[in-house]
């Protein structure tokens, strides 16, 4: 995806750790599954997901795989949009079956304006496709494109609250505007991606896929 121009740093950084610390008090989700030592999680998104801007090794996906000591398959494609990411998301379940999907989907649609009710459309549509073969989402949010005081876009919240989705809608916000996790005015460094993945094993923790400290 891309996206906006950074807050400067020192605001930033107090903002990401305010953000961190609301997400990791917010036990109050809808509950996962608890995800086995040998669970899948497929990872489906864009560049925000495939990880660019740093090494493969650095993207959230293989971070999270570490620390949560599962696998984690990396299906982010750069540039894709929501409509393509709804055609490409069945093959990808039936094929791996995964125990969780994390959907982190539509920036592209995001920057380029398209209409928000498509867009909602088609990650719905993507959850649907997740639900009829009993595999549960966790959903992250985006921030729309902006300067200052980036939050996520609200048909991210909509959607999680419609389907009961457990949600992290705070960290992709904060690190976006952070220069200092960025590497350039649209991706995450390698630290970035790290923050990106420690917030979603807190989630996954927070709503019992995984237990806390492991």
């Amino acid at each position: 995806m891309s996206s906006v121009a950074a807050r400067r740093p020192g605001v930033s950084a107090i903002l990401l750790c305010c953000l961190l610390l609301l997400s990791a008090c917010s036990d109050n989700q809808p509950r996962l599954p608890r995800l086995p030592g040998d669970a899948t999680l497929l990872a489906f998104g864009d560049s925000l997901t495939f990880g660019s801007g740093a090494e493969p090794a650095h993207s959230w996906p293989a971070v999270l795989s570490r620390l949560t000591g599962r696998e984690v398959i990396n299906a982010g494609i750069p540039g894709e949009v929501s409509a393509s990411g709804k055609s490409r998301l069945p093959g990808l379940l039936d094929t791996h079956q995964p125990d969780l999907l994390i959907l982190c989907h539509g920036g592209n649609d995001l920057l380029r304006k398209f209409n928000p009710q498509a867009t909602r459309a088609n990650l719905g549509a993507m959850i649907e496709d997740a639900r009829q073969r009993n595999i549960p989402v966790l959903l992250v949010g985006v921030p729309r494109p902006g300067f200052v005081l980036l939050e996520s876009a609200e048909l991210y919240a909509r959607l999680a609250q419609q389907y009961g989705l457990a949600y992290e809608g705070d960290i992709l916000p904060a690190v976006e505007s952070d220069t200092q996790l960025k590497s350039d005015h649209v991706h995450p460094n390698a630290a970035g991606y790290r923050k990106i993945a420690e917030a979603l094993l807190r989630r996954l923790q927070a709503s019992g896929a995984l237990p806390r400290g492991g």
